[in-house]
């Protein structure tokens, strides 16, 4: 019987963390898959690789299976010792025969007496879940504020082949920028009877032309003429659920920003949108204009650099 060194089958060391195999072990999962690895020996290496995880994810296995050190190498002709007792009290349940004598040697044969755990385990020869697959998707800022529905095409891979298949995607009120949605079992198939994986959409806001988001607040520029500012003024803002007043009060200076509460992307706490107020000076293009900007200068005595002295 040939000694199974399965830190070595799924590619980590000895001590790897519980996180490290269960990563190890989807990588290689997915480059094994029999439904669509090219390899030649892919079936044999898949199922390696379940047997070696469903060793080292479980603590107590992993634990009996470290008690023969790292002395062993792979391959060797390995017996355990007479007295060897793995402390599992395992009976046979379903089909064995994907593990190998080694296993079997250790382990009873059986699977913990009870089901692998979804998409990991093995049911007539071998079952797995599908890969994960990502997309990405670009929405407005008022598809996001509103809720939207996509129709997205989506190519997967099947074996050697590629398969094109349209999925009609409802987007809820209220997304950010950047945020996942989870569509159970729309990603890779499983094999083997194993569930299908996820499809997680990523989106991605198109840049707006007056307004900008930072989570669920909204920002805008808003420009103010110079009076508007000096005096204080009342006047229509767009937000993305329409125009509202705003006041702005007497004495307001560029860059001050004003919040309009709850105006932002909706939610059960919904963002705000924040008004920057820009002060834009009208162009002193004709003589009456220019006579204008002369009279205040000469009256107003307004020295805008004073404190710099």
């Amino acid at each position: 019987m040939k000694y199974q060194d399965y830190y070595k089958i799924l590619g980590v060391d000895r001590d790897a963390s519980q996180d490290e195999i269960k990563k190890a072990y989807r990588r290689s999962a997915r480059k094994y898959h029999p439904d669509v690895s090219k390899e030649k020996n892919a079936e044999e290496r898949f199922k390696e690789l379940g047997e070696a995880y469903e060793v080292l994810r479980d603590p107590e296995k992993r634990s009996a299976y470290n008690q023969f050190g790292s002395s062993w190498k792979q391959g060797q002709e390995f017996r355990p010792p007479p007295s060897w007792n793995s402390g599992f009290s395992f009976t046979h349940s379903g089909d064995t025969s994907t593990f190998s004598d080694f296993f079997e040697s250790l382990f009873g044969g059986a699977v913990g007496g009870r089901s692998p755990p979804s998409g990991h385990g093995f049911r007539h020869g071998f079952a797995a879940r599908g890969p994960d697959h990502q997309a990405k998707v670009r929405i407005s800022l008022e598809d996001a504020y509103s809720g939207s529905s996509r129709s997205i095409e989506l190519s997967q891979s099947a074996g050697m082949s590629t398969a094109k298949r349209t999925l009609q995607v409802t987007i809820p009120k209220g997304v950010i920028n950047g945020q996942k949605i989870r569509l159970a079992g729309q990603g890779g198939k499983g094999a083997g009877g194993g569930a299908n994986g996820d499809l997680f959409l990523e989106l991605d806001f198109l840049p707006h032309r007056i307004f900008s988001d930072d989570g669920k607040d909204i920002y805008l520029d808003l420009p103010v003429a110079p009076w508007e500012a000096a005096m204080g003024s009342t006047i229509e803002v767009p937000t993305l659920g329409g125009k509202v007043s705003l006041k702005i009060p007497p004495g307001s200076q560029t860059d001050s920003r004003l919040r309009l509460k709850g105006r932002g992307l909706p939610g059960n706490s919904a963002g705000d949108q924040f008004v920057v107020l820009k002060i834009v000076a009208p162009p002193a293009d004709s003589a009456k204009s220019r006579s204008i900007y002369k009279q205040m200068r000469d009256e107003l005595g307004f020295d805008p650099r004073k404190n710099l002295t």
